[in-house]
Formats: structure tokens, sequence, C-alpha cells
């Protein structure tokens, strides 16, 4: 069986100062076997963390648009921002990727997906994030939970570790898959285990963000 993050973030991210190395050696320490690298704007840290990684990566991007992000998980190149939902969505599905929405309905993350956008693509949806650590509120999750169910979507968790130690506060206790190709069919035979992260998390990740701008 894999233990799944399926959400974390790496130095690439502008957001994120946490080394690759110091990655590996959180997840080989709580059992992690399975990580989606879904860096901001780049899939460069994903595509180093799959050349160096001792277990399983998912080459994976948060996508923004002009109404928030969307997840392509398994890219083989990286999509810009900026550009609508329909032509990200198109760019991934090109790949062979897998759309996916992640933190779905979370009312006080500004870069969410419009919840009516996410009504209307429902039905291009592949993976939705029913549980992920650093949303803070419970509705969000029991909103998107229904939201999987209704459209019959597969059900994906992750920490969103900005800091090493969020790595695992949510991860998909799944069967071992090939690739794309069977990554939905043991993504709905998984069990998602959580925990919400320190809100206190956040000041990081805010910082790393204001540090970067001010570098660049």
């Amino acid at each position: 069986m894999l233990k799944a993050d399926l959400h974390i973030h790496t130095e690439y991210s502008m957001d994120c100062s946490t080394p690759l190395d110091t990655i590996i050696e959180r997840c080989q320490e709580l059992g992690i076997n399975c990580i989606a690298v879904a860096d901001h704007g780049t899939i460069e840290g994903a595509l180093e963390m799959q050349r160096i990684a001792p277990f399983k990566i998912i080459v994976a991007e948060e996508i923004l648009t002009p109404y928030g992000e969307i997840m392509g998980m398994f890219l083989k190149e990286g999509i810009p921002s900026g550009l609508s939902v329909e032509q990200t969505i198109a760019l991934i599905r090109a790949q062979d990727g897998i759309v996916c929405i992640p933190h779905a309905f979370d009312v006080l993350r500004p870069s969410s997906l419009n919840p009516k956008v996410i009504e209307e693509i429902a039905r291009e949806i592949e993976v939705i994030e029913v549980f992920n650590a650093r949303s803070l509120l419970h509705h969000s999750s029991e909103k998107v939970l229904a939201f999987a169910r209704k459209y019959d979507i597969a059900q994906s968790a992750g920490s969103d570790a900005h800091v090493p130690g969020s790595i695992g506060d949510a991860y998909v206790e799944m069967p071992e898959f090939e690739g794309r190709s069977d990554f939905i069919q043991a993504l709905n035979k998984g069990k998602i285990i959580g925990r919400r992260t320190n809100p206190l998390t956040h000041f990081a990740s805010a910082w790393n963000k204001l540090k970067n701008r001010a570098w660049r």
C-alpha cells in the first residue's frame, strides 16, 4: 500500500522555501512513499524530485487561471498561469494529464477556483481534493465531499505543505499504481487520513512569498 500525500510544495514555489532533500527526509521519517509535487506555476521542482527521490513522485502543478487554481497531475510540460479555465483544462488533457481541483470551496482562500466555475466544469473534473490540511473550515470539506459524490469524482487529499512539519498532515492510503492509467482506480480504493495543519504555518508561506517578491 502507498501512503500518498497528494499535494506538497517545494522551494520552487514562491511561497515555500523547503529544499527537495528536506522533503525526501521528512517523507521517509513518516513513511510517506508517494507524493504529488504541485508547485505554483512550475513543474521544475517536481521533475527534479522525480529524478532524485527514492519513492513515487507525481509531477503536478497548481495553475492560476482568472477564476482560481486548477491542478494538473501527471504532467510532462508546465502550463502557464493566466490562461482561461477552458484553455488550462485543454492543455492538461493534451499531455494526458489529470484535471484536479485543489482546496475546493475554501472561502478563506483567494486562490480557490470560483464555486460557480467548479459547477460549470463538473464533468471535466477527474479528481477533487476533499481534504486539504491547510483549509481551516470543516464546512469546506463537507461541501466538496458532497460534490464529489454527486458527480462521482475521485477523491484526493494532501497536506498542501509549505513547511516540512506539515508534510503528511493529510494523505491517502491507497493501492500501488503504475501511472496515470490506473491512478484513479487506485485512488477510488483509497482511505483518506488527515488532520488540520496549525494555522500559524500560513504565516510562513506569506513570509516566503513576501521575501521572494522583494528579492525578485
